[in-house]
């Protein structure tokens, strides 16, 4: 089975009905498929072959999914480009993946589509057929590309649609970015696959958003903690029609859960994915939703717990096997090789298991904090400096340290003018074990991010 067949469930048996409301326009799903076939004979009368890339830096538009669907139906493999990249991480995408052609403007391209016929483009591909290359975000280094098969992208979309409980019936409202494998692999995939209706937002705008909301009426919207706090302002209307919020792609703050929860209503559903392996654990659906909690593993996927000794422990690094787990790294087989273990996937998520199964991320490996011989680990810190009325933002990293090798330093965006250091010192004190208290506290106007909101610790000032 190929991502085609997964999406003629709607191509082929939703035809009239409407998928796609981008830009004041709407497209039916027999619509989309006649310029997916156009597009796709666009790129073969261009000499494109299975195995050749496509690399794209486009925002979300018409275009892109039509490259995107084109892609998949000729064995073409997408390679997704952040628009906010600038010349040299574009570069070293390009060097490394050397598409056959890298499309930042596609008003050609679709002018060569018009010409095309609408037929489907005869090419053998099966489950294992490359699809994608999705580029890591580079949050400690310089980015790899994670080769995702069809077989990839459909486990991870069936899971969601059958945990989720994601039918024809929803309405989708998407402005996570399609180059992110959070907007395309599930916000893009959950549609076609379950035949609902999108509304399709180039980007999210604070200043415009509740008024989509209020207008298309969504029943089902993915986000990041940074766009539920900024929700948290608007009017409690906008989840009137709602079924299901979902966050990720960075950890949402317990009070952020509870906040929006008493303002409308609905508690959000929180999971964990990475690039390398789209979703592997989740919060229920029907049962409790945790605070702080990423949730159980979803179908299918296999988790442990590793400890520094190599053995299964209910702290340490998370490993994950599935069907939704890569094949390797780009052209990276040192890579590849050192992120699998006996078949296991080494997420490098520091991670704690409960009792009752329920797993809450600590962290990355990288970011572990080792002082004087204690591990620390920074989003514990973190939490607790976020339930403090003058924090608006916090990021802890490790400084290096002559005694005790590194101790705790603090980056905080305060709620309101200024904070006071030796008052949030004090309160660290007073909760905290003394190993785990920041040494220094840093006031910035902003935590350095990448476009799906998570911090890049790299990029701190100072650090």
């Amino acid at each position: 089975m190929t991502i085609t067949d997964l999406f003629d469930l709607s191509f082929l048996h939703r035809r009239h009905h409407e998928a796609l409301e981008f830009d004041g326009c709407t497209f039916t799903f027999g619509e989309l498929d006649a310029r997916a076939n156009r597009m796709a004979h666009a790129l073969l009368a261009r000499g494109f072959e299975s195995g050749d890339r496509l690399a794209i830096q486009l925002p979300n538009s018409l275009a892109l999914i039509d490259l995107y669907l084109a892609c998949t139906r000729t064995g073409v493999i997408f390679v997704p480009v952040n628009v906010l990249y600038k010349e040299r991480e574009v570069s070293h995408i390009l060097d490394d993946s050397t598409p056959r052609l890298f499309v930042t403007d596609a008003t050609e391209l679709q002018a060569e589509a018009e010409r095309q016929p609408v037929t489907r483009p005869s090419i053998t591909l099966d489950g294992d057929s490359p699809a994608g290359i999705i580029y890591t975000s580079g949050t400690t280094g310089t980015s790899k590309g994670a080769v995702l098969s069809h077989n990839n992208f459909i486990a991870n979309a069936t899971n969601l649609l059958t945990c989720w409980q994601i039918t024809a019936a929803d309405r989708l409202l998407l402005a996570l970015p399609l180059f992110h494998i959070h907007g395309l692999g599930n916000g893009l995939h959950c549609w076609l696959a379950s035949g609902c209706r999108m509304r399709l937002l180039e980007r999210f705008d604070y200043q415009t958003a509740a008024a989509e909301f209020l207008d298309f009426r969504p029943t089902l919207f993915f986000g990041v903690p940074a766009i539920y706090v900024r929700m948290l302002e608007f009017p409690p209307e906008i989840a009137s029609n709602m079924r299901l919020f979902v966050s990720g792609s960075a950890p949402l703050p317990p009070d952020i859960l509870k906040q929006f929860r008493d303002r409308f209503g609905h508690t959000i559903l929180e999971r964990y994915g990475m690039t390398e392996t789209f979703m592997n654990l989740s919060n229920p659906y029907a049962g409790e939703r945790r605070p702080g909690s990423v949730g159980l593993p979803l179908p299918g996927v296999s988790a442990r717990i590793v400890d520094d000794g190599g053995h299964e422990s209910d702290t340490g690094e998370l490993y994950l096997k599935g069907p939704n787990v890569f094949s390797g790294y780009w052209r990276r087989e040192d890579a590849t090789r050192a992120a699998f273990v006996d078949g296991w996937f080494r997420t490098g998520d520091l991670a704690a298991r409960s009792p009752d199964g329920y797993y809450t991320l600590c962290g990355r490996r990288s970011d572990l904090i080792i002082s004087g011989g204690f591990n620390i680990y920074p989003r514990e810190i973190e939490e607790f400096l976020m339930e403090q009325p003058e924090v608006a933002e916090a990021a802890v990293a490790g400084v290096p340290d002559r005694v005790r090798g590194e101790v705790p330093a603090a980056w905080i965006v305060p709620s309101g003018a200024s904070f006071d250091a030796g008052l949030l010192e004090s309160r660290c004190r007073d909760a905290l074990a003394s190993f785990k208290v920041p040494r220094v506290f840093h006031e910035v106007p902003a935590l350095p991010r990448n476009a799906l909101g998570k911090v890049q610790k790299h990029l701190l000032p100072n650090k």
